[in-house]
């Protein structure tokens, strides 16, 4: 069974979800191709990394481009703002242990997103503080917009 487990893996991924799971169910543990089910729940905890990661780089973008063009400021560009903060804050309902992740790779991700302003945006990159002129507080509440 176990052999056929790992074919299925191969041949349908989503057969071999719902048959994992009914396995798990029923505590059938020999069954289970453990190696693949070890990689995509590994998998998915890296996913939710990647998107925490984005989502930020997306709203300090925004952010930056609100400071620092106000005389473009659209209604696009709040909506983008609203959109990452409340994915962000999703993130945390579901997985509160990722906000130690946040912390990790917050200054990675200013720094990226001062690249990306730079290159939308036209102006120099020296523009952009190296510090991020935003409170993690403030960034994570979907009211907020920058002065």
């Amino acid at each position: 069974m176990l052999s056929t487990a790992k074919k299925l893996y191969d041949t349908d991924f989503n057969l071999w979800v719902e048959e994992t799971a009914k396995l798990l169910k029923e505590g059938k543990w020999d069954y289970l191709d453990l190696e693949n089910l070890i990689e995509e729940i590994e998998a998915i905890g890296r996913s939710d990394k990647k998107a925490l990661k984005s989502n930020l780089e997306k709203l300090l973008l925004h952010l930056l481009k609100w400071k620092y063009q106000p005389s473009k400021r659209s209604h696009s560009w709040q909506y983008s703002i609203t959109e990452h903060c409340l994915r962000l804050l999703d993130v945390f309902e579901d997985s509160p242990s990722l906000k130690v992740y946040f912390e990790e790779v917050f200054d990675q991700c200013y720094r990226n997103a001062c690249l990306l302003a730079a290159r939308e945006t036209g102006l120099d990159k020296k523009t952009f503080p190296d510090v991020c002129p935003f409170a993690k507080t403030d960034i994570l509440n979907p009211e907020y917009l920058p002065d």
